[in-house]
């Protein structure tokens, strides 16, 4: 029997921007909240794509559902995941990689759910145009909690 999941929801900051020329690789800083300690899955999106994924971590990268033009082409920065860091590297960015780019981690423990979203607006300008300025902090973090009584449900 599945009971519905009890939820806590906490907003702490406003979307990153961040700017790049076609050819750059850029990192898109992402640095998980403390209280996740060991990664079930790290997923990011861009909310543009529908259903397919920018890059799937668990327990290695996952290519299936990978959207086409993210291959080959996408890493975690730090693929140990040390520290909390979940920064997506994006090579030889084009214009095409423009939009709203979104990091989903999650920890399973025996009864808890933790996912955590941050939130990150990626412009390409071209080249030649400035990509200085000031950096927002890394990533906005939006923390939900779910607590259920079965420990079996997946992460989707």
């Amino acid at each position: 029997m599945f009971t519905a999941p009890c939820c806590d929801f906490r907003h702490t900051s406003n979307a990153t921007h961040k700017t790049a020329n076609p050819g750059q690789d850029v990192t898109l800083s992402c640095q998980a909240p403390d209280v996740i300690k060991a990664f079930a899955v790290v997923k990011w999106i861009r909310t543009d794509l529908g259903t397919q994924h920018v890059l799937l971590y668990r327990e290695n990268l996952v290519k299936d559902g990978q959207h086409p033009s993210f291959q080959n082409r996408v890493n975690l920065k730090d693929g140990l995941l040390k520290d909390g860091d979940v920064s997506l590297v994006l090579q030889n960015v084009t214009n095409e990689d423009n939009g709203t780019y979104e990091c989903t981690v999650a920890q399973k423990d025996p009864f808890q759910w933790y996912h955590a979203i941050c939130t990150i607006q990626l412009k390409v300008v071209p080249p030649g145009e400035s990509v200085s300025g000031p950096e927002l902090p890394a990533a906005s973090w939006f923390l939900m909690v779910e607590k259920h009584l079965r420990s079996d449900v997946c992460v989707s």
